[in-house]
């Protein structure tokens, strides 16, 4: 190849370790681009020990390796910190105190119904009626929401809506021979219904 060839796989070789590098810093790829950068560092230096005599085609591997170093410093400085796990160009105290606090524990039925909400589910899965008290409880409530939003009355008691669940459950569990129970709740004619459906 060219010197002019080769300058261009040199710019095509930055661009492409910019996106490599952002998806082991993004948790996308494991592994950081090692190979990718020895190979780009292999074609720069090849011509940092050799004259280039076209002004122009001089003047262009310049300014490319003065980019790549300013990338390669930034991935450097990026990866220590990250090894280091504070956040970048911050050191002792002041990396400390950016360190956001760990979120406190979320009850189990609201990171359930957050999951079925973020999904677009309206199923709450069971598996085990006395043991799955959270679950239960979160497709109570959702039940309550929905009654109330229909119109239905809601004075419906706990103990009784997971007897139902537990009678159903336990039913599909050993007719079917299911792992667990997925009930989704429907709303028809201004009407709201328990639908269960089975998980092998």
């Amino acid at each position: 190849m060219g010197v002019t060839e080769d300058l261009d796989a040199i710019e095509k070789g930055i661009r492409q370790l910019q996106i490599e590098w952002e998806k082991f810093f993004g948790g996308v790829e494991k592994k950081p681009p090692v190979d990718a950068k020895t190979r780009l560092e292999g074609l720069i230096r090849r011509y940092s020990n050799a004259e280039i005599r076209n002004n122009t085609e001089r003047f262009r591997f310049q300014n490319l390796t003065s980019r790549y170093q300013t990338f390669a410093e930034l991935w450097a400085k990026r990866l220590r910190a990250m090894e280091e796990g504070r956040p970048v160009g911050l050191h002792g105290k002041a990396a400390a105190m950016a360190m956001p606090p760990p979120p406190p524990p979320v009850p189990m039925a609201e990171r359930m119904a957050s999951a079925a909400r973020a999904s677009g589910s309206n199923e709450v899965r069971v598996k085990d009626p006395a043991a799955d008290t959270e679950a239960v409880r979160n497709l109570f409530d959702r039940f309550l929401e929905a009654r109330k939003q229909s119109g239905e009355n809601a004075a419906v008691k706990f103990e009784s809506f997971q007897k139902i669940i537990a009678q159903q459950s336990t039913r599909i569990l050993n007719e079917k021979g299911a792992q667990a129970v997925d009930f989704r709740l429907e709303t028809k004619d201004g009407k709201v219904s328990l639908k269960a459906k089975p998980v092998r």
